[in-house]
């Protein structure tokens, strides 16, 4: 075998997979054993329900020949089970960029738009967003759908922490939202 190939099947990779599919199969639970079968790591694992669908997001680390062998087990899996799956093969990281993580939680009246206008205004300043979690839910006490977010955000080091603080605070005034933007102790 020529160095070129050695160093090919040596070389590690990861794979992004998201898998979607009705609650009722257990799909998790065929894709874990196939990570394991074929040689492959975890890294990330996120899986949730989503009204009658569960969703799955992983991560997963392994040599060219180990995640090529399992891409064509989650083409098996798929069609076995009747579900979505897509894969992406993530470019390697280039030089890591300094930033300051901070955690921001929002809760609103239930609007189509909350999200959107937030990402938005993170993304005009340049701040990346790393993780978006949020649900609607009947408040106490009031009969209002209430909506709550919580975003993982890397500031890059450059932004004046105490101005974008208070446009953020402004912005949320202006929207009618309740905002926390704090760092993330480690």
């Amino acid at each position: 075998m020529l160095n070129s190939q050695k160093k090919l099947l040596r070389k590690i990779m990861q794979l992004a997979i998201t898998a979607l599919g009705n609650h009722q199969i257990n799909f998790i639970g065929e894709i874990l054993p196939a990570v394991r079968d074929c040689k492959c790591s975890i890294l990330e694992i996120r899986t949730s329900r989503l009204a009658q669908c569960s969703a799955a997001y992983l991560l997963i680390q392994g040599n060219w020949n180990q995640i090529a062998k399992f891409e064509s087990t989650l083409e098996m899996i798929q069609k076995r089970l009747d579900i979505k799956i897509h894969t992406l093969r993530p470019e390697q990281k280039s030089k890591a960029k300094e930033y300051l993580p901070y955690s921001l939680e929002t809760i609103s009246l239930d609007r189509d738009n909350v999200t959107e206008s937030i990402a938005s205004f993170l993304f005009d300043r340049d701040v990346e967003i790393e993780e978006i979690t949020g649900s609607c839910y009947q408040a106490p006490y009031i009969q209002t759908s209430v909506f709550s977010t919580k975003f993982v955000i890397l500031i890059p080091p450059q932004l004046p922490l105490l101005s974008l603080r208070e446009e953020f605070l402004d912005f949320c005034d202006q929207l009618n939202i309740d905002a926390i933007l704090e760092p993330i102790k480690r």
